[in-house]
């Protein structure tokens, strides 16, 4: 790849706790000195919240320094978003002044989950992240939903994205024009846990990149409007063996899901209800987790069903493609305001619980929970997923389990700032709180 401008500047980052990517830029004729101790970090900086106010009171006050160190596997570079200097983005790892990992740098929580889970089963995780996002443009015409027209009219935006995302390295497989007006979805290929999230970060930012080019702007908020479609991110996992081998399917079991993948189901399921104040952690995302919004409202595996909490997705069996090599499962209530190494994260410890119990394989529930009656949801194991935030924070609140995944320090900057978040939206109404997501994500 040609440079396009002298002196360019390379962006090493961090994902916070409000899911906003923030970081330092540096030289890049620098960068390959500056790698091997980074740049600096100030640990209060994961209090910031999506509204740019500081939770306070935090664990660290004014107090302490981090170095923030490249991954430099991890680098994301383009030409092609329009810009006239490069995109170059580096991922990084907090970690402290010796060099030992910070307890709250989600990126290594992850890392250091999806590896103890690896060395304790035997399996390993794959994943990738799906992700839906509205652009908002000064003409504001509109096509059908799902049509070519759709996509066409915001051209090169389409064209341009999946140019600089080939680049970059994300391996994007298909771009849609969704179901809402100007609203799109973006696949790329399954990777190892911390790639995937990379790839998450870095699509949320190629996408804000090139919709600045354009002069309009992106929002992946859950729910730009109340009324309106939202924008969800479902989170794929599948699981590979010894060799490297897919390691999820069993044609003669439920589902065509191993004894294990069934277990990992049942570890999610039965802490759903406090990872949603994880994985959905806004007012605007409790909007979208209703029945029937093909968003997910209860405690539900399914079998190809969007209105499942947890799908098992379709296998293509035409043309000789192999089933195993493509069984996975699509954890469907999560949104862009999640931290995606903290979702994946706290989505493979949960599942891991089930592993090492052997939980029993959760029912394949066809139908419709809300039309029924609440014992034969009672005898399906179908719980209703939190109806808000504040309740969705108070049950998590109370799954010790789930709490003792993290370090502590993390759970009080979460809840701290997430407290914070609150608290700015009081008085607001429902259209208030949308807009100011839709303009923070």
């Amino acid at each position: 790849m040609s440079e396009k401008a002298e002196g360019l500047l390379t962006g090493i980052v961090t994902t916070d706790l409000a899911a906003v990517t923030r970081g330092r830029f540096v030289p890049t004729k620098h960068l390959e000195k500056i790698s091997p101790y980074g740049v600096g970090w100030v640990p209060a900086n994961i209090s910031i919240s999506a509204f740019d106010s500081i939770a306070i009171p935090n664990p660290w006050g004014s107090y302490g320094d981090l170095r923030l160190i490249p991954d430099t596997a991890a680098r994301y570079r383009t030409i092609a978003t329009g810009s006239p200097t490069t995109f170059d983005m580096i991922m990084g790892d907090l970690v402290g002044l010796d060099g030992s990992v910070w307890p709250c740098c989600t990126r290594s929580l992850l890392r250091h989950t999806h590896a103890a889970f690896k060395e304790n089963t035997g399996l390993s995780v794959i994943a990738a992240f799906e992700q839906e996002f509205q652009i908002y443009r000064v003409d504001g015409s509109a096509e059908h939903s799902f049509s070519f027209a759709a996509l066409r009219q915001t051209e090169p935006f389409a064209s341009r994205l999946m140019a600089a995302l080939d680049e970059a390295g994300v391996e994007p497989e298909v771009v849609i024009a969704e179901f809402g007006k100007d609203q799109f979805e973006i696949t790329c290929a399954p990777s190892e846990p911390v790639t995937a999230a990379d790839r998450c970060v870095a699509i949320r930012e190629i996408v804000r990149e090139i919709c600045r080019t354009l002069g309009w702007r992106a929002s992946f908020s859950p729910k730009t409007t109340p009324d309106g479609v939202g924008n969800g991110v479902h989170i794929h996992f599948s699981f590979r063996g010894g060799g490297d081998k897919p390691a999820m399917y069993d044609a003669g079991r439920p589902g065509g899901l191993t004894a294990e993948a069934a277990s990992f189901c049942r570890g999610i399921l039965e802490h759903l209800p406090a990872l949603t104040a994880l994985t959905t952690p806004s007012r605007p995302s409790f909007a979208r987790l209703k029945p029937h919004m093909w968003s997910s409202s209860y405690t539900w595996l399914a079998d190809r069903d969007r209105e499942a909490s947890l799908r098992i997705c379709p296998i293509v069996t035409m043309a000789g493609r192999d089933v195993a090599s493509q069984i996975n499962v699509e954890y469907r209530p999560a949104d862009a305001i999640a931290n995606p190494y903290l979702a994946l994260a706290a989505i493979i410890r949960a599942g891991w619980e089930g592993v090492k119990r052997s939980a029993p394989t959760p029912r394949l529930v066809s139908g419709d929970p809300s039309a029924m009656s609440v014992a034969q949801r009672a005898e399906l194991g179908l719980v209703r997923l939190p109806e808000s935030f504040e309740d969705a924070l108070e049950i998590l609140s109370r799954d010790t389990e789930v709490l003792s995944w993290f370090h502590p320090s993390l759970i009080e900057s979460y809840f701290g700032l997430k407290r914070v978040e609150l608290a700015a939206l009081a008085g607001l109404d429902d259209a208030a709180v949308c807009e100011r997501y839709r303009l923070a994500y």
